[in-house]
């Protein structure tokens, strides 16, 4: 990993991210009743004592620089925010890097993934200003099929190119197909990520009893106290080369990643959207073995510690049964 890029609530970039990480800094914003009726929140909907006043937001998400990428303004307007703040990301990756993408003579291959496209509805759909503009040009800028070729185009990257969209896993799997087409030679270097904005952002939601969002706005994962978690959104790219290629190159190395596995539950679960104790564990066993390392000298292990009351547990006895019982 030779780059990297970051848009967080309360993180512009990947410093700030790092920092609140280590100093256990919640980034959920609480909002007020003005804030949210000046969003266009129904008052009604404000008024019932179920909806909490709280989302994670990325500040800044609705500026971009459009003549730096070649937009016209217009089609900036129209563009998707996602695929606006991750273009940023992935030119920023290569800044970290320390390439130019447009001046880059190698192959460089795409692999990201965006969220449902909440924008066109709320933004675009009904806007009287924007009734002129054509179709397929609206369709051009919306649909998640154009993300990273939309990135291959603006920064002339002429690696693969492809959209990656497995919901929450994403990114992770972006990374594991950019990792596998670097190893079969299909690209020098390989841009992977992904990014999610609901929008607006200023907005709470409705809590209900037994779905995943939190009561009160706080996520505490692998918590006794959890009940939820809380919408966010945010945006984050890497920039991936071959060891043996960035040591050759001297480039700046932040890490290293030795191995990769994917796999699915099917239906071994109680439900479409649960998790699966027995199909977590076989793909942790997998990266293991594709990795090269045993378990006992893992020291540390990024989760995805949801704080449900469903999927922790699980994530924890999972986590537990391959690594011998150490977690």
């Amino acid at each position: 990993l030779i780059g990297m890029s970051c848009r967080f609530p309360g993180a512009p970039n990947v410093d700030a991210f790092w920092q609140n990480l280590r100093s256990g800094v919640e980034s959920v914003t609480f909002f007020s009743d003005e804030e949210l009726l000046e969003a266009g929140v129904d008052p009604a909907l404000l008024a019932d004592p179920r909806y909490v006043k709280a989302n994670s937001i990325v500040q800044d998400a609705d500026r971009f620089d459009a003549g730096f990428f070649g937009f016209t303004p217009r089609e900036a307007e129209l563009l998707d925010p996602q695929h606006r703040v991750l273009l940023e990301c992935s030119w920023d990756s290569f800044e970290s890097g320390g390439y130019d993408p447009l001046a880059y003579g190698g192959r460089v291959g795409v692999f990201a993934g965006c969220g449902a496209n909440s924008y066109i509805l709320n933004n675009l759909y009904g806007n009287q200003e924007l009734e002129d503009v054509d179709s397929f040009q609206l369709l051009l800028a919306s649909d998640k099929d154009y993300l990273s070729t939309r990135i291959s185009y603006k920064l002339n990257l002429s690696g693969p190119s492809i959209n990656v969209q497995t919901a929450c896993s994403t990114s992770l799997v972006a990374v594991a197909l950019a990792c596998q087409s670097l190893t079969e030679g299909h690209c020098d270097m390989a841009l992977a990520g992904g990014a999610t904005l609901s929008w607006p952002q200023v907005r709470g939601y409705l809590h209900k009893e037994g779905m995943v969002f939190s009561s009160d706005g706080h996520c505490r994962a692998f918590d006794a106290d959890s009940d939820g978690m809380v919408s966010g959104s945010g945006a984050g790219a890497v920039l991936l080369k071959p060891l043996d290629a960035a040591e050759a190159d001297g480039d700046t190395i932040f890490a290293v990643i030795k191995g990769t596995a994917v796999n699915n539950d099917g239906a071994n679960k109680i439900g479409f959207t649960a998790p699966s104790q027995e199909g977590q564990a076989r793909v942790i066993e997998q990266a293991l073995t594709a990795s090269g390392v045993q378990a006992d000298s893992v020291g540390y292990i990024e989760s995805h510690g949801t704080g449900t009351t469903l999927g922790d547990p699980i994530e924890i006895a999972a986590l537990a049964h391959a690594h011998g019982g150490r977690a």
